[in-house]
């Protein structure tokens, strides 16, 4: 998970006042101090989070809470309005033809985020092409062209022509069919005026729609500085922030861009093409504060899940057969990460009744999953339409065609059982998702 060292400590302040007998001036002082300790080890601005700190303290004192809200609900709420307030909204990207041109310092991830830019709207089912407009950086053209290959995005590049501008304007002819435009511009070690008169030039052929910089979280606080010095020079419409998941500055990344005013476009949470999101600042504050993000589970299910995938109008008719449940850890495996996917749930969903669960513990899940399907692989049609057909002397035929104990046949058995009751609970109405998440975010 993004942030996750940030996200684990305010889910604990917050734990801490779900907690309290009673909501007083005691408890909320004690939950701000943990609220500003974790801010501060994610390094945003000391400024920063004492003022949030003080509005936090001063809104709680004093401000009723809104009509069926009780008042740890309308805490958490403050809390909420508070870090949304301190990382701003997100830019806005629409889905349609345009062109788009990439700026940053060297080292920053440029090359990588603009496969996986183009990725992401051809997710969205836009036609994306890519041109190599780093002339500057050996190696760029063929890491551009290599990372375009393998997720099949029109690419166009000049290997051996120096001109970066001339590319820019060839490659736009040679892609004119393309939605998506993306022109990679080259970077330097720092802000230098011949690396900005470049940069003016591509940006007059280009007339992009939107100029993205690209930043390291690593930078922590300094990412404000390079975002006003990009700024000045050729005017950014959106920040894109890459390596957000392994670093412990990223709080002082978001925070001190969001300060400039140039709202953020883009993060990148991991290595894979796949590990690219859309900034938008309420989801990602509400994954954070361990409210999940079922929109953004439900829009990956959709770009990565076709309806063969998964049969819902049958699971939510209380049919849900081995077959089904087989259909289903395919289609995890297709969303990507077990991890990821459970930081969308909110705290008490996906059978994990709020109970954090450590890297050796997802591994062992995600493990059992496969086993799992190992185990189905030597049962028949017959028994995965009706797991009711399954005794003993079955168990013990699955058990050695799959080279798995009879214990973790049973096991399997038994988890479809608890998958099955769940199922009829969601269909019985016993769990309104939609009224909970507007009840956690006071919406």
């Amino acid at each position: 998970m993004v942030m996750e060292k940030l996200g684990d400590s305010l889910q604990g302040a917050l734990k801490k006042l779900i907690g309290a007998g009673r909501i007083d001036e005691r408890t909320v002082n004690e939950v701000v101090k943990d609220i500003q300790r974790a801010l501060l080890q994610a390094d945003v601005n000391v400024k920063l989070v004492m003022g949030m700190s003080q509005r936090i303290k001063e809104r709680a004192m004093k401000e009723d809470p809104p009509a069926g809200m009780n008042p740890r609900e309308h805490v958490i709420r403050i809390v909420y309005q508070e870090l949304m307030e301190i990382i701003g909204k997100g830019a806005e990207i629409q889905l349609k033809p345009q062109i788009i041109m990439m700026v940053g310092l060297q080292g920053s991830g440029k090359t990588t985020s603009t496969a996986k830019l183009a990725r992401y709207f051809q997710r969205k089912g836009l036609k994306a092409g890519v041109i190599a407009a780093d002339t500057f950086r050996p190696g760029a053209y063929q890491q551009l062209k290599t990372l375009c290959e393998k997720l099949n995005v029109a690419f166009y590049g000049e290997e051996n022509n120096p001109d970066a501008v001339e590319i820019t304007r060839n490659g736009l002819k040679a892609l004119e069919k393309y939605d998506v435009k993306i022109v990679d511009t080259a970077g330097r070690h720092a802000l230098e005026s011949d690396l900005i008169e470049e940069m003016e030039q591509i940006n007059a052929v280009a007339k992009p729609n939107h100029k993205f910089m690209v930043l390291d979280a690593g930078i922590g606080q300094q990412a404000s500085q390079q975002a006003h010095a990009f700024n000045d020079s050729v005017g950014i419409t959106g920040v894109i922030i890459t390596k957000l998941d392994g670093t412990a500055k990223g709080g002082g990344a978001l925070s001190a861009v969001s300060e400039t005013k140039a709202p953020i476009a883009f993060i990148g949470v991991g290595e894979t093409p796949e590990d690219f999101e859309k900034f938008e600042a309420d989801r990602f504050i509400s994954r954070l504060l361990g409210m999940g993000d079922l929109k953004s589970l439900m829009e990956k299910a959709e770009e990565t899940l076709s309806e063969e995938d998964v049969n819902v109008e049958a699971l939510m008719q209380g049919r849900f057969t081995l077959k089904d449940m087989y259909k289903q850890l395919e289609a995890m495996n297709k969303m990507g990460p077990l991890k990821q996917i459970m930081s969308m749930l909110p705290l008490g969903m996906g059978g994990m009744g709020g109970v954090k669960l450590s890297d050796e513990m997802f591994q062992a899940t995600s493990d059992k999953m496969k086993n799992y399907k190992i185990i189905m692989d030597s049962m028949t049609e017959e028994e995965m339409n009706d797991p009711k057909l399954i005794g003993g002397s079955r168990i013990k035929r699955i058990s050695r065609g799959s080279g798995c104990s009879p214990e973790e046949v049973r096991e399997l058995l038994k988890y479809h059982k608890t998958m099955q009751t769940a199922l009829k609970g969601f269909r019985g109405g016993k769990f309104n998702i939609q009224k909970m998440m507007k009840k956690r975010l006071g919406m």
